[in-house]
């Protein structure tokens, strides 16, 4: 009895850190996606018009 309780646990434990394991593994593929669209974003942005940037033309 204590070698198939024993075995069950040792199976259960095998099993958790194997799904922890997948689990960590789909997340950084969603990361690694997502920074792929993020910088595809930004390079299909056309470049804004003269005076609309990212900073405050003071020269205007």
């Amino acid at each position: 009895m204590d070698t198939d309780l024993s075995t069950s646990l040792i199976m259960a434990r095998s099993t958790a850190t194997q799904v922890s394991a997948q689990v960590a593994v789909v997340r950084k593929a969603h990361e690694m996606d997502l920074a792929l669209l993020r910088a595809a974003d930004q390079t299909a942005r056309p470049a804004p018009p003269p005076g609309q940037g990212a900073s405050v033309d003071k020269t205007a």
